[in-house]
Order: structure tokens, then C-alpha cells, then sequence
């Protein structure tokens, strides 16, 4: 399956606002963010370098997997959901990235509704290229 990768990215306006609420982590080494099927501690935002999404199969085989670029928000359905992420998210070395914890994703929210709509965005671009991609087209 072919996912489009801007499908994560969000506007200016939604990372600047993402900017002020989350802190700041570089990848010293190739790291794990978060596992498929982790209860869910907020989202990241991809400053700099590469990023990848997976998924895997009940019997461990790889059935999705998507290099994602700066822009992308990495862990948002599990992060609005309060579900576990259904994706693994992983940083390459040398990635720098934002992280906003759920509490402060959720205050953002509240606190500026027009952000919500940019946020429904991102997760209406996502839904689209999964339906793309299932669909071949």
C-alpha cells in the first residue's frame, strides 16, 4: 500500500502553534517514538529529518510503511482518540522533533477551536490517501 506522505503534513499556522506547546527531542540514533498498540502520550512533529510510519500484521509482517517529511504529525489519531496509536512512528538519526503531550494537544484545542479545523484536515488528507492507496488508484 502507497501512502502519499504530505497526507501528515500540516499548515504553518497549526505547527506554529504545535511549536509553542511542545519540546524539543533530537535523535541521537535511530529511535522508536512509539509502538503499534501503545496506549497513546501525545504526538510529534517531524522538524527536520526523516521519519517512517508502519504497520504490522497479527503474524509480525509489514503491511504499511511510509517515510514521512518536516511537517508531518506523527501519532495524531491515538493523540485525539485517547486509542492506542495503530502505527509504529520511528526517527531517524539526527531527526529533530517536536513533542506535545496529549494534555497540552487537548488545551491547545479548546483554547483555539479554528486549530481544530486544521487538524481535521490533516486526518481528512490521511483518510483520503489510505483510500487511494486500498483502492489503487
Amino acid at each position: 500500500m502507497k501512502l502519499d506522505p504530505s497526507a501528515f503534513v500540516a499548515d504553518k499556522e497549526l505547527l506554529d502553534a504545535l511549536e509553542t506547546r511542545s519540546t524539543l527531542i533530537v535523535c541521537e540514533e535511530n529511535c522508536v517514538l512509539f509502538n503499534q498498540g501503545d496506549p497513546p502520550s501525545g504526538l510529534y512533529v517531524l522538524r527536520s529529518g526523516s521519519a517512517t510510519l508502519s504497520m504490522t500484521s497479527q503474524t509480525g509482517e509489514t503491511i504499511l510503511r511510509i517515510s514521512v517529511t518536516p511537517g508531518a504529525l506523527l501519532g495524531l489519531p491515538g493523540c485525539i482518540a485517547g486509542q492506542p496509536y495503530s502505527l509504529t512512528g520511528k526517527a531517524s538519526k539526527g531527526a529533530e522533533l517536536g513533542f506535545v503531550s496529549r494534555e497540552d494537544f487537548s488545551d491547545l484545542m479548546l483554547n483555539n477551536p479554528a486549530l481544530s479545523l486544521k487538524v481535521l484536515s490533516v486526518l481528512a488528507a490521511e483518510v483520503r490517501s489510505a483510500r487511494r492507496a486500498i483502492s489503487g488508484s
